[in-house]
């Protein structure tokens, strides 16, 4: 059944636009594995745009406050130590504002230029579309807006799925800390790795040798760049672990650290090869060159490390049995932004749909009806999941966002963190 009318043509006894939930056969089938893209995307290098980071109390600030430094970690470090201390984040819907906010700031330094953005993505939402031809298992619902040829994405998380999240039993959640206590051995605030080691925590407190602080999940430090996938232009942000030596403005030393099992026979070398296909596509989707890998015993003990060059990942894999293959990813991810594209173009700039991938099956599409759509607002000041303040800015409605002014002026006194600099080759 396919879309009988334009959802705006429907408008409601108020006068505003009453949209009906229409369930139609707007679907992308599941690509085949077993005829790779002859001629697949081309993806344009990530250049940096801007940075930000987030304080303990959750505020967006544009500062590196939040910036790490990558140190060795200590052979043997217990990845359990610290856990009850562990700052948890709590499981939220997953907005895009912070990323909107990066994004109004950039634009107001292009002097009246307004590129032309195909796409506006946290990473892992860009990460689960690319990866999606190897999924075997999860499947993972978006919500999807089109507002003036700009799609814009966020993962829809049900309260069904916030409480699963949130209530992981024990054994799980402690796995979960596993990755984040790897960071803290890993990095200092400070660039100078003995200064780092030789205090045995980076405060300067007793603690296990190497110890980074406690981990608090509220604290990020983030990346948004632009790239270009096909014909489409992609603004995308994401956290970034630490970088290596000195911050030079750009992508050059990231770091994207990862914890996994020690490898002990074929098959587990053959699970982490399977993990490595998400491994690298959060890395290639913000230019981050290296994966720094912890292996650990199922106790939590590191083993040992290793580093990975992001762009030499896919040849690990290359012609073994059941392989994955970057080609098909982007290929991929091409044909879905492409379908989605031709379906949600041209209709009422407040609507919005619900995308849902299934493994093994493809991709739906479905327009969301009022009802729908005030549960995806969840009682906030939204437009659909857009805050009002950046629809209002779309819109010509204000002229600057008095929250992000606000933040602004919370930087403190350097005025080089509030810097922004168009990049070189802004204009594809």
């Amino acid at each position: 059944m396919g879309l009988k009318r334009p959802a705006e043509d429907d408008p409601s006894p108020t006068g505003k636009v009453a949209r009906a939930r229409i369930e139609s056969d707007h679907d992308l089938a599941f690509p085949n594995l077993s005829h790779p893209a002859s001629h697949p995307p081309a993806f344009q290098r990530p250049s940096q745009l801007l940075t930000f980071s987030y304080s303990p109390s959750r505020v967006l600030q544009f500062d590196d406050s939040a910036l790490r430094y990558f140190v060795n970690p200590p052979h043997g470090a217990d990845l359990n130590y610290g856990y009850e201390n562990w700052t948890r984040r709590p499981e939220e819907r997953g907005r895009i504002d912070g990323l909107l906010s990066a994004w109004s700031r950039f634009k107001k330094s292009l002097n009246g230029q307004n590129p032309e953005i195909g796409a506006i993505s946290w990473r892992g939402v860009i990460t689960k579309i690319l990866t999606a031809p190897y999924e075997e298992r999860d499947v993972w619902e978006l919500n999807v807006m089109c507002v003036d040829g700009t799609m814009y994405f966020e993962e829809h998380l049900s309260d069904a799925k916030l409480k699963e999240k949130s209530d992981l039993e024990p054994r799980h959640r402690l796995q979960s800390y596993y990755g984040y206590s790897f960071e803290s051995y890993c990095t200092s605030s400070t660039p100078n790795e003995h200064a780092h080691h030789a205090s045995g925590s980076s405060s300067g407190t007793s603690g296990a040798v190497g110890w980074g602080g406690d981990v608090d999940t509220n604290v990020q430090w983030c990346s948004v760049v632009k790239t270009k996938l096909g014909d489409t232009r992609i603004i995308i942000g994401g956290e970034v672990d630490c970088v290596r030596g000195r911050y030079a403005g750009n992508t050059d030393n990231f770091v994207e650290l990862k914890t996994s099992l020690s490898i002990r026979g074929p098959q587990d070398e053959a699970k982490f090869e399977k993990k490595l296909l998400k491994f690298y596509f959060q890395s290639f989707l913000l230019g981050v060159p290296e994966v720094f890998v912890g292996f650990r015993k199922p106790s939590g003990y590191l083993t040992t490390t290793q580093i990975f060059q992001t762009v030499q990942i896919p040849r690990l894999v290359r012609g073994k049995p059941g392989a994955w293959d970057p080609n098909v990813c982007l290929a991929w991810g091409d044909r879905f932004l492409s379908f989605l594209r031709n379906i949600i173009r041209g209709g009422s700039r407040g609507n919005v749909w619900r995308i849902k991938f299934t493994p093994k099956t493809g991709v739906s599409a479905v327009l969301l009806d009022d009802v729908d759509v005030k549960d995806v607002e969840g009682g906030e000041d939204r437009v659909g999941f857009l805050p009002r303040w950046y629809w209002e800015e779309m819109s010509g409605a204000v002229t600057y966002d008095s929250e992000v002014t606000a933040q602004i002026r919370s930087e403190g006194a350097s005025s080089k963190a509030g810097t922004v600099v168009v990049p070189s080759g802004w204009k594809i």
